[in-house]
């Protein structure tokens, strides 16, 4: 596992700003994938790439913090998922205002089951993810940088390119990390409207389609062009 992880980061490096490790995948080796995890986000680090951790954790405010403390010991910022409330967000928040980190928070994910609860409708009318962008928004206003972007993200589907545009209308200070393109179908010009908050303001997410290619460093290559010409023509 060390070798195939190093040899995507050597591939990808010149293209890529991020890698994004799935920590079930580690995980399930137990311990020894755990210490696998760790090695292949401090290689990323070393080959000068930010480290998304794609943990999706959320719990209540002791385990959270627990979560926090593990996760941002490697890892630059991680997916989060929102549905216990702002206490169980608040320890990833701390790390965000103490130490620079970021999170991406579930919002509009990308598999086909996500709608089964995110697009409920509620009583005001709003989907249950505009309430959760709306929360975003929340979380997000106290933590804004100097370009105008938050360090709390969200997560949107590039399989859903309509909600891309309106959860870009609902949080235009988020930086959005854009899952679905590639082997889940989705396409660079699906999450044009992602960028309309600068070039910086999306992460566009390829996984299988990268790193099972038979020359993954050509296809982050050509990835990483459809992706800039779509965000600069957007902006």
């Amino acid at each position: 596992m060390d070798a195939f992880c190093r040899r995507i980061v050597d591939e990808v490096a010149p293209h890529a700003v991020a890698v994004k490790p799935q920590s079930a995948f580690f995980e399930v080796r137990g311990a020894d994938g755990v210490r696998s995890f760790e090695r292949a986000c401090d290689y990323a680090h070393d080959a000068g790439l930010l480290v998304i951790a794609d943990v999706k954790r959320g719990d209540i405010a002791s385990t959270a913090q627990a979560y926090a403390d593990s996760v941002f010991a490697h890892a630059d910022a991680a997916t989060v998922n929102p549905y216990l409330g702002r206490d169980s967000v608040e320890p990833f928040l701390d790390a965000c205002r103490r130490d620079g980190k970021g999170i991406f928070v579930l919002v509009k994910t990308s598999n086909p089951g996500g709608g089964d609860v995110q697009d409920a409708q509620l009583a005001d009318g709003r989907r249950v993810w505009e309430l959760v962008a709306a929360k975003v928004a929340e979380w997000g206003d106290e933590l804004v940088g100097e370009r105008g972007l938050s360090d709390v993200g969200a997560v949107v589907g590039a399989t859903y390119p309509q909600e891309v545009a309106e959860a870009r209308a609902l949080l235009p200070r988020a930086p959005f990390l854009l899952p679905g393109v590639g082997a889940q179908g989705g396409a660079a010009d699906d999450v044009a409207a992602a960028f309309s908050s600068g070039p910086a303001a999306g992460l566009v997410s390829a996984s299988r389609s990268v790193i099972f290619a038979d020359a993954p460093g050509e296809a982050a290559e050509q990835l990483a062009r459809e992706v800039w010409d779509v965000a600069h023509a957007t902006a």
